[in-house]
Order: C-alpha cells, then structure tokens, then sequence
C-alpha cells in the first residue's frame, strides 16, 4: 500500500482532454475531494485498508472542474490514511496535482487552507440544508453557502462515476494494482462519455438529486423597489455596452 509518493501502488493520472471549467467566478477552476473505492488486499494488509466506515478500502483524491470531468486522479492510498496527506503527496509528485498561478480549487475543512486550495471557514455553517430556511447573516456565511454549493461537483462527480461503473461499489478480485488502475480507467471512459454526451441518462438523474429547492420568500415594498433599480442599472450597463461597442467598432 501507498506510505510515500515512490510505492508503486500508488497511481496518478492527469486526465487529458478534460473540456475547460464552467467559468463559474474568474479563478475558482474546480473542487477537489477524497472517496473510498473498496479494496480486496491480504488479510495482513486489511488493518492499514480499513477506513473510518469499517470496510478496507482505497482513498481516491480527485480534481474535478464544473463539467463533471476528472482532470487529475490519484488512486492507491489505504482507506486509514488522511486526506490531507494524499493532497501532500499528490502536490509534491513531479508530474502531479497543477494549479494555474492565481487560480485555485475548492476544497474541504480536512486539508486546510494552502496555495491553490481554498477550505471553507470553520465554526461557520456550511451544508445546503443548513441554509434552507436561514437567508446568510455575514460574509463568511455567506461565503460558506457559496462554496459548498459549488463543492457539491465533487459529490455528483463520484456519484455519476459510481452509478455508470458499478465495479467501483462491488467487491473487488483483482490483484490490488489492477484494482488502482481500473479506477483510474473508470475515470478516463466516464470523461469520454461527458465529451459525446454531457447530459445522459445517469447525468441527469445524479443532477436531479442536486436540484435546489425553489423557495418564494415574502418580499417587502422596499425590497422590491430595490430589485427594480437593480434591473434599470442592470439595462443602462447593457445599453451602455451596446453603445460604446456601436460607436467604436
């Protein structure tokens, strides 16, 4: 099993030909996380497989951009080991984890705030449901609702994989190299099938699950008003721009 970035075991894949990211904000370009993908290795290996659910397992960590594509995979580290740690490793290979300069990935409470990496604040609220009935109240909880509902790629990602690959949720029997790379190779077809079709049957049931809850909360006068100025400066920016474009073109 994986203890350093040398052991075999351990398999990385810069997934090539994954379309550009939805430009969601100008810098943020994808989510990163960690899933466990169960593992079958000798009964001396199990104790250092077993991950916190009770089941030997392999800890995935993964980059995914807004479209659903995986643009780096690193499969092979035991299910015990932390996520922070993988993160280390897959940063520190030679040909490992990139982050374009000033860009950054979304990334969970358990592997901190770094270069590239951007958490969200802890103490602070942070899940979807938290929010459903509770508008944010300061910027950083704000700032939590955004990220996670952004974050949730990750979640749809492994979801849409493990619903297409069912080998990934079942029992493996292959030497535990193969078992590495048959999850690397998961992770390639799944990018191939988004590039022909990005809206398949499995992509919109997944998607179906991450669909917001429509809320109509009761608007005062005041509040109204104000969201008629909004769209008087929103059309003068866009006559405006018509203009200049017009005029200078």
């Amino acid at each position: 099993m994986a203890n350093d970035q040398n052991d075999a075991t351990v398999t990385e894949v810069a997934v090539i030909g994954a379309a550009s990211a939805v430009i969601v904000t100008s810098d943020c370009v994808g989510a990163i996380d960690g899933t466990h993908i169960r593992a079958s290795v000798p009964l001396d290996l199990q104790g250092r497989l077993r991950g916190r659910k009770g089941w030997t397992s392999q800890n995935v960590l993964a980059a995914i951009t807004f479209d659903l594509k995986f643009v780096y995979v690193l499969a092979g580290w035991e299910g015990s080991a932390h996520d922070s740690r993988i993160l280390n490793d897959a940063i520190s290979r030679p040909r490992g984890l990139q982050v374009p300069e000033g860009k950054y990935y979304l990334a969970d409470f358990g592997y901190g705030i770094r270069s590239g990496f951007i958490p969200p604040y802890r103490g602070v609220r942070y899940h979807l449901k938290e929010y459903s009935n509770h508008e944010p109240e300061n910027e950083k909880d704000l700032f939590n609702h955004r990220h996670s509902s952004l974050r949730s790629i990750v979640e749809r990602g492994f979801g849409v994989l493990k619903k297409r690959f069912r080998m990934l949720g079942g029992e493996p029997y292959l030497k535990y190299e193969l078992q590495v790379d048959v999850v690397l190779a998961c992770c390639i077809l799944h990018n191939h099938i988004v590039g022909v079709d990005p809206n398949d049957r499995i992509m919109r049931r997944v998607n179906r699950r991450f669909q917001p809850r429509q809320r109509n909360p009761q608007r005062t006068q005041r509040q109204k008003r104000e969201e008629n100025r909004e769209w008087t400066r929103k059309r003068k920016a866009i006559a405006d721009a018509m203009w200049y474009q017009y005029t200078n073109g």
